[in-house]
């Protein structure tokens, strides 16, 4: 900072206000401190900062080890929300959500002291390790436990899984099959609810549930069993690749998709618009989760109080060819 300072012409301070994005500083005074960080190739010094200032700003983050679309996605638009408000992020990853294994990694993330924790947490084995974290620690769940009384921000899941059950019937269907997402997970359980709960309230029969995990061979093993029961014309997958399996299968049993079997998945995958045919899905909103995350996050961490705010996103569906009238 002080070679910065050398070659801009101002002071140790000035260079610092700068980096801090403090208000009184003149442009001009500012482009010449900028010029010479570019030309010296300054970088500053995280840990250095956070031992003379008490703050960190780095940001912890426990997720699962996983290359599912939905955490995948969540977690890289986190990652580029708080780079944007000038933090880094340590991402420590587990292959299993469980006590033993947050604990572990949340362990790690408060001796590098960071600024606070981010916790993707969808599934139920989560919740009892996010409850040991130390009171003192900011902390946000993603898709975490509503049961628990921690900062929370998630996808309406219920909403989703109606908008898409709903399309399906509007379209004329007498009813809806569900080929759901494991067990044991948040975002399962909210589509299967929501899924469950239009039917109900149209006055539909609900088919039994379909379980599966989020993979396509998975939907592809309960495309064949739906493919050969003719009664079945619209199925709602719980995520894009199983709806990729199902195709898949109904395409081998000559089932048409969508003249004799309409399909809706979830999450909107990238290559979803180019399914065959293109598939009608429900698409979260990631960055806003990741943002509304942050914001909560960082509102703890200047307050110095943990909270307990809830914040629901809203998805959208989207209308492409895998839905029509049953023939």
């Amino acid at each position: 900072m002080t070679d910065v300072a050398r070659l801009a012409g101002v002071s140790h301070q000035t260079v610092s206000r700068v980096l801090n994005g403090h208000p009184n500083v003149r442009e001009q005074t500012r482009l010449r401190v900028r010029a010479a960080i570019a030309e010296l190739g300054y970088r500053p010094n995280r840990a250095a900062r956070a031992l003379v200032t008490g703050k960190s700003q780095v940001i912890g983050v426990v997720a699962q080890n996983s290359t599912l679309y939905g955490p995948a996605s969540l977690l890289a638009a986190f990652e580029q929300a708080a780079g944007a408000a000038g933090f880094a992020v340590n991402v420590g990853s587990v292959r299993s959500l469980d006590r033993q294994s947050i604990a572990g990694v949340v362990d790690r993330h408060l001796d590098q002291r960071v600024a606070g924790l981010v916790v993707l947490a969808p599934v139920v084995s989560a919740g009892e390790a996010v409850q040991q974290v130390p009171a003192g620690v900011p902390l946000v769940t993603i898709d975490g436990d509503p049961q628990h009384n921690t900062a929370l921000v998630t996808v309406d899941q219920a909403a989703g899984a109606r908008a898409a059950t709903r399309c399906l019937l509007d379209a004329g269907h007498p009813t809806v099959w569900h080929v759901s997402g494991p067990g044991d997970w948040f975002d399962s359980a909210g589509r299967i609810h929501g899924w469950e709960q239009t039917l109900r309230d149209a006055g539909a029969e609900v088919p039994p549930l379909v379980p599966a995990d989020w993979s396509a061979a998975s939907g592809y093993r309960a495309g064949q069993m739906l493919a050969r029961m003719r009664d079945v014309t619209a199925i709602f997958a719980a995520n894009d690749h199983l709806a990729l399996g199902i195709l898949r299968a109904l395409s081998e049993r000559g089932r048409r998709v969508p003249d004799e079997v309409s399909i809706v998945g979830f999450d909107d995958v990238p290559e979803a618009a180019y399914f065959t045919p293109p598939l009608t899905t429900v698409r979260p909103d990631f960055d806003a989760v990741a943002k509304a995350s942050l914001a909560l996050l960082l509102r703890q961490i200047e307050s110095g109080a943990r909270s307990d705010e809830r914040h629901t996103i809203e998805p959208t569906l989207v209308h492409r060819r895998s839905v029509a009238a049953p023939s």
